[in-house]
């Protein structure tokens, strides 16, 4: 109800509503922030492991990659694996010095959180003076620091922090096709590589470039171009 005042205002003073006519609104506790990847997370005793074994050309033995994940915030909807650290293991000693210090690097930017995808594309743009070699199955590698990140690449697709490219069944189907046409026609490849002579994919770094009725198509990730 609205009441007019005539007279001047000379002083005031505030009283409280009915006690009885009071409702209170309800305390709704706030919910705990998902735990991040911080530098101040102590390493627990126990992390999950997963190691990876590369055999490049330019090594004597094999190199043994293996990548320890943190669980952060489990049982919970924001659960998730973060890398945490890295090791590096070989029998072979002429890269020892330089694998520990990119493991050390590698292991603190994990520890420091936020976006680490970075490492992939700063890894695998590293290039050989003395030039790069191809892997079995035919995908090029331009150095040795580069299939390592291509590793750390492979692992982050498999815990979620990189999406996974991979080729829809009706796309693998269609490669198939292509390749045993192409297989039919080259008598000659029956080793169950790429053809001898595809050539290498711009996309994918994989020799398996054939060209089919005027159309380049990479048998490894699919990439065509017709012309």
């Amino acid at each position: 109800m609205t009441v007019k005042i005539d007279k001047k205002i000379v002083g005031y003073r505030v009283t409280k509503a009915d006690a009885a006519n009071t409702v209170e609104a309800p305390v709704v506790p706030e919910a705990p922030k998902p735990i991040e990847m911080n530098e101040n997370i102590e390493r627990p005793d126990f992390l999950l492991g997963t190691t990876y074994k590369i055999k490049p050309p330019v090594a004597e033995h094999a190199m043994y990659i293996t990548i320890n994940d943190i669980l952060l915030n489990e049982d919970t909807h924001h659960e998730k694996r973060q890398p945490y650290e890295i090791f590096i293991n070989s029998k072979s000693m002429e890269h020892f010095q330089w694998v520990i210090a990119l493991t050390r690097v590698i292991s603190a930017v994990f520890r420091k959180g936020g976006d680490v995808t970075f490492l992939v594309e700063e890894l695998r743009s590293v290039y050989d003076p003395n030039g790069g070699y191809f892997k079995k199955g035919g995908v090029f590698m331009p150095s040795l620091v580069a299939e390592i990140g291509a590793v750390i690449e492979k692992h982050m697709k498999a815990i979620g922090l990189i999406e996974s490219d991979e080729m829809s069944e009706v796309t693998k189907r269609i490669l198939a096709e292509k390749r045993a046409e192409f297989d039919s026609r080259s008598a000659d490849n029956d080793n169950g590589e790429y053809p001898a002579n595809a050539t290498l994919c711009s996309k994918c770094n994989t020799k398996a470039v054939i060209v089919m009725d005027g159309c380049a198509t990479c048998l490894s990730c699919g990439d065509s171009k017709c012309g």
